[in-house]
């Protein structure tokens, strides 16, 4: 195995070790177990916007920094996000697709008529999926959103389940100074549901790259037994 090969399954093998420690923090704090079902606010669905991708890159996973194996990362702020997909209960959805987009650190996403698509990032992934176990938990790795003309920052989620779509929506960086202009966001009145879908991204304790890291679940409006 030659140098180069030997440094990219390093940065792999450190890849999926972050991952499963990012997987075990959800198991950890993400389950509710239906023990707070009064206090959940219904995640409000959002528009799918004019940009999930037209073409689906050739790697779908849940690390959108690492194509492949590259060993060239994409630029951008490290940013892990994670939660439950919970039913009106607060039950945690088993085998729940999650499926996340954005655009890169320049503004631009994995779409063909994307503004700022010349400048597009070759090394981020753009997009990513997750299907959650029987904690209902998700995980990606990805980059802190950033502006898009016209919108404040945020992440796009879809959730299905057995092929049946339940829920698109989006998230948000929670404190944000363009979040009180964005379009989408000012046709949202319920202030419980507005809050509902901002992330704080807080800096990861002990990274030396500065990464953040943030929380969103997700509550369906339908029990198990409607899906």
């Amino acid at each position: 195995m030659n140098l180069t090969n030997a440094k990219t399954f390093e940065l792999v093998d450190e890849n999926r070790r972050r991952m499963m420690r990012l997987m075990a923090m959800g198991a950890i704090f993400g389950s509710h177990a239906g023990a707070y079902a009064d206090e959940l606010v219904r995640t409000p669905a959002q528009t799918e916007g004019p940009f999930y991708p037209d073409k689906l890159p050739l790697d779908t996973d849940n690390d959108l920094l690492i194509i492949n194996s590259s060993i060239h990362p994409s630029a951008g702020e490290v940013a892990w996000v994670s939660g439950t997909i919970l039913d009106s209960k607060g039950q945690p959805l088993r085998n729940a697709l999650v499926e996340i987009w954005q655009a890169d650190a320049n503004g631009a996403y994995l779409h063909s008529g994307s503004d700022n698509g010349t400048k597009r990032d070759r090394h981020f992934q753009g997009y990513g999926r997750f299907l959650t176990g029987s904690n209902g938990a998700y995980g990606f790795r990805t980059i802190k959103p950033v502006v898009y003309p016209g919108r404040s920052p945020h992440i796009h989620y879809k959730i299905s389940q057995g092929g049946k779509h339940l829920l698109t929506t989006q998230c948000y960086v929670k404190g944000h100074p363009g979040n009180a202009q964005d379009m989408v966001l000012k046709g949202l009145k319920d202030m419980k549901q507005l809050d509902s879908i901002m992330v704080d991204f807080k800096p990861v304790e002990g990274s030396k790259i500065g990464e953040v890291a943030g929380r969103f679940d997700v509550v369906l409006g339908f029990t198990p037994k409607d899906a």
